[in-house]
């Protein structure tokens, strides 16, 4: 019985997220793949209530809908990776291999179920090696989501998307790399048939979506953001508060005139330590003065102002654009060009012809 209440409580809390974050922001790609992962999340909690292990009075029967029912669960990881994507590598375009790789392994998986269902081979040969490529790929596809999560940590400019990033990101990509390991590696048949580990993976699902769902209310005493915000608060030094006022005219006399977007590898401590000031009031000042959300977006905007005033140059039209790109902080030739593509519409070459005519 407790566990059947489990169950109940995390489907309603993933749906009652899905459906508060499509009524926040409905036109949002991120906010429709989310409602994806919600609907994925509440079949496949749906589809441990088929086990033998589950009292008859509780138990589902699917029929015939169960391989399609598995299939939308192993999705449940692809979508991840999109969501993360779409969230946290903004402005970007989504890799077409990864996409493709996706689609593959749901494909893969609805044939290899259908196969199963009908022949009642599951680990024969070519058929067990195919899914335990399968299963590779999906938590390849974790792990994908799990590092463009916390690599952009450091550059993200708003404290809240910040927090966001390690304390329901990382802990949604935890618990999906643990229940995929535990369904795939370690207990033969799934979690669904032993009743313990089941059991624990649908607690700590409920917990999660529960957890999230109360967070998303904004109540002040489950707000993870403010609560750190208390316990962080920076007292203020007399020293410091005694230091010229920081305006955006001084930052573009020091930042855009001095050329420090130059400067290779640059990190926005590296930056606040060049001019002067603590790193969270540089964060704060860029976020909120210059509007931007992410340190190497802002990067990127002076980096290609400068290369595109040397491409429109005509004495310096002997110029190689791998040169140019050196010289404005780029270290290779990809990143500029993909910055360069996303700000302009077009690429360096092509800015170049336009421009000379």
């Amino acid at each position: 019985m407790l566990l059947f209440t489990a169950q109940i409580v995390a489907i309603l809390s993933v749906l009652l997220l899905a459906v508060g974050y499509l009524k926040a922001d409905f036109r949002a790609s991120s906010a429709r793949v989310f409602a994806l992962i919600a609907l994925c999340v509440a079949l496949y909690l749906m589809s441990g209530m088929t086990g033998p292990n589950i009292a008859d009075e509780y138990r589902l029967d699917f029929g015939r809908w169960q391989p399609l029912i598995d299939v939308t669960s192993s999705s449940i990881s692809g979508l991840f990776m999109f969501y993360c994507f779409l969230i946290f590598q903004e402005a970007r375009r989504f890799p077409l291999a990864l996409a493709g790789a996706f689609l593959t392994q749901v494909c893969a998986e609805f044939v290899l179920m259908i196969l199963a269902s009908q022949t009642g081979i599951q680990g024969a040969g070519l058929i067990s090696n195919i899914a335990l490529v399968l299963d590779l790929m999906q938590l390849g596809f974790v792990v994908l989501a799990i590092y463009w999560t916390l690599s952009g940590w450091s550059a993200d400019l708003v404290e809240d998307r910040r927090v966001f990033r390690w304390f329901v990101i990382g802990v949604q990509g935890a618990l999906i790399f643990f229940v995929l390991f535990l369904e795939n590696f370690v207990f033969d048949g799934g979690t669904q048939a032993f009743v313990r580990v089941q059991a624990i993976t649908v607690y700590s699902i409920a917990a999660l979506a529960l957890g999230m769902l109360l967070v998303s209310m904004k109540f002040d005493y489950v707000s993870l953001s403010q609560a750190i915000r208390k316990v962080t608060e920076r007292e203020v030094l007399p020293a410091e508060s005694a230091k010229a006022s920081f305006d955006i005219a001084v930052f573009n006399v020091a930042f855009r005139e001095g050329y420090l977007y130059r400067e290779a590898g640059l990190t926005i401590a590296v930056l606040a330590t060049k001019l002067g000031l603590p790193e969270y009031k540089l964060r704060a000042f860029i976020h909120q003065e210059l509007g931007f959300r992410n340190f190497n977006a802002m990067l990127h905007v002076y980096r290609v102002a400068e290369a595109s005033e040397i491409l429109a140059d005509p004495e310096k039209v002997s110029l190689p654009v791998l040169t140019i790109a050196l010289s404005v902080g780029y270290q290779s030739i990809t990143p500029f060009n993909n910055a360069f593509r996303e700000l302009k519409g077009m690429t360096p070459s092509e800015f170049r012809k336009q421009a000379l005519g």
